[in-house]
């Protein structure tokens, strides 16, 4: 499909200058556009790409003398990363799901499909399930009894759904999604190891040798609306109640929410993050990669916290955190650079050392 140069600028909301019929068929980096292909090049330091690729027109940086690089025509943006969002949502093709339901998927006689819904090849769809309309399933997505999914629903493969879990509309899995797993939840008959090293704090002691005995998921996950969870992340059922995500968060690839978790609205939660079992979260979080957050504690509204932090603690709203362990940013800032200067803070250290030993064996022979 191809759009106007003016049509594009229109939908970003952006002025353009030049040649506004030019028809564009997609979107490059600037050193590798085609003739028919908008250059994204939104900052001054992509502009040398310019002239090693072929584009009439690319967004460009607000200022830009569009003419003295070579253009035909410029979209102006003032907001690169949003102007991002929307060109891409214009071009691109989508996962390439056929519609229909493959005659090889397995579909129990009492669940519901929506109108419209599309189900991949060997996909398995359970007693009592509910699909809303419209909504896309790839290949061999397995989804379990009584669970229910809104419309515009898009499923990708290999995704796991367990039974119960309850999903709103426009909801994205990438593949390899496991929703509704047991939680990890174990106790022994008597005290075990780690409830001793709680209450010592790690002093040595001896213990019996007993089983781990099973705590099982009575709940499942509720999902709210416009939720999307990244390829090959794992979202534990409740044990009582049910883990929840609020409606707008973003999960990336490798997530890991524990039984009982609570994510709220419009948070961002980054590849490798692990959030431990009820805990609690609140809304518009952020958690960079690889971000750790213990059980039973509650982060705060707004609160971001910086790739590899380890939240033991709760944090309160509006807090931005980063480290381990965790503080401030200013103050792990302050830390860090004190730490680089350790090396040569212990040299001036040894030096003083041996000036004031040099200065005392001076006065005792004097003294002598």
């Amino acid at each position: 499909m191809a759009y106007s140069v003016s049509d594009i600028a229109t939908a970003l909301g952006a002025q353009f200058e030049g040649e506004g019929g030019l028809l564009i068929t997609g979107a490059a980096e600037p050193a590798l556009a085609s003739r028919d292909q908008l250059a994204l090049a939104m900052d001054p330091k992509y502009a040398s790409g310019l002239s090693k690729g072929q584009a009439r027109a690319a967004v460009v940086w607000e200022g830009a003398d569009w003419r003295k690089l070579g253009l035909e025509a410029a979209i102006f943006t003032p907001r690169p990363r949003l102007a991002m969002s929307r060109l891409t949502r214009a071009f691109d093709q989508g996962p390439g799901l056929e519609g229909g339901i493959h005659p090889s998927a397995v579909i129990h006689p009492s669940a519901e499909i929506g109108e419209g819904a599309a189900i991949g090849p060997f996909t398995f769809i359970a007693k009592g399930v509910r699909i809303g309309p419209r909504a896309r399933i790839a290949s061999h997505v397995t989804i379990s009894q009584d669970a229910k999914i809104g419309a515009d629903a898009l499923i990708l493969s290999g995704v796991r759904i367990g039974n119960r879990v309850v999903i709103g509309d426009r909801f994205i899995a990438q593949p390899n999604v496991v929703i509704g797993g047991d939680g990890f939840s174990f106790v022994t008959e008597g005290k075990s190891r780690v409830e001793e090293v709680r209450e010592t704090l790690g002093k040595p002691s001896e213990t019996e040798r007993q089983p781990w005995l099973r705590i099982h998921s009575l709940g499942s996950v509720t999902i709210a609306d416009d939720v999307e969870i990244g390829a090959n992340s794992s979202i534990d059922r409740g044990t009582v109640r049910d883990t929840q995500i609020g409606r707008g968060t973003k999960l990336d690839n490798l997530v890991q929410l524990g039984h009982n978790v609570i994510v709220g609205e419009d948070c961002l939660i980054c590849g490798q993050t692990g959030i431990a079992g009820s805990t609690r979260v609140g809304n518009r979080v952020v958690l960079g990669g690889q971000v750790g957050v213990a059980d039973n504690i509650f982060v705060g509204d707004d609160v971001v916290a910086a790739g590899g932090a380890i939240l033991n603690t709760s944090a309160p709203a509006g807090r931005v955190l980063r480290g381990y362990p965790v503080v401030r940013m200013d103050q792990n800032i302050e830390m860090y650079k004190a730490s680089r200067r350790l090396p040569r803070m212990m040299k001036q250290f040894a030096e003083l050392q041996k000036t004031v030993k040099q200065l005392l064996d001076k006065g005792h022979d004097n003294g002598s």
